[in-house]
């Protein structure tokens, strides 16, 4: 499978490049600046695109079987920046996606995108961004599965994770295992039309995405 990491520069797009690499799929990373394609072709990238996310990504998409949408702005960027990012941009990649013929899609998103009041004051547009972002990819006809990360945090991965469609809780989680996560999901079928939380527990990552 040839995976489009959208947002591949960032923290966690860096760490799926690098885990793609290791696995039977390869990897091509969008990337909004030129500076950065050494960088990517560095950690594993098999191809590196420089693309603008609200604009035209056919060149992006051409030739991938899937794309994992990484980029996100985060809950301290003005919400300018946020509905640029974390709406518009996904929802136009969601729209030329499917007009490319790409068929699987896995977002990563954030727990309380469907809840958005639930959450820190602060978060609120970032969560309703995420949630409309979301909204979009469910009525869209890409087999599709939204990744739901809880507090995103540098520590190393410890490959045990929990998971279920509503934890029911709140807590943190290594970006290296949701890098991993991300990685058996594009080959779990069963994810396929899904979405799902997750955070650090005691479950190996291979076995949680399975019995999702």
């Amino acid at each position: 499978m040839h995976v489009l990491v959208v947002g591949a520069h960032g923290q966690i797009g860096r760490r799926l490049i690098h885990a793609i690499d290791g696995s039977e799929h390869t990897a091509r990373a969008m990337v909004r600046d030129s500076a950065q394609v050494e960088q990517m072709q560095a950690i594993g990238a098999t191809d590196v695109v420089v693309a603008d996310l609200e604009g035209d990504c056919s060149e992006a998409l051409d030739g991938c079987d899937a794309v994992v949408f990484t980029a996100g702005s985060g809950g301290h960027t003005p919400p300018e920046k946020t509905e640029d990012v974390d709406r518009n941009g996904a929802i136009s990649i969601i729209d030329q996606a499917e007009k490319a013929g790409v068929r699987r899609f896995v977002m990563v998103s954030a727990m309380n995108a469907d809840t958005p009041e639930e959450g820190p004051e602060h978060m609120l547009h970032y969560y309703r961004a995420k949630g409309a972002a979301d909204n979009r990819l469910r009525e869209s006809e890409l087999e599709y599965t939204i990744v739901r990360p809880g507090k995103l945090t540098e520590e190393d991965g410890t490959g045990l994770v929990n998971i279920a469609k509503d934890l029911g809780y709140r807590g943190e989680i290594p970006r290296e295992d949701v890098a991993q996560v991300i990685l058996y999901t594009l080959d779990s079928p069963n994810t396929i039309g899904r979405h799902f939380e997750v955070l650090s527990g005691d479950t190996p990552i291979e076995k949680a995405v399975r019995g999702v």
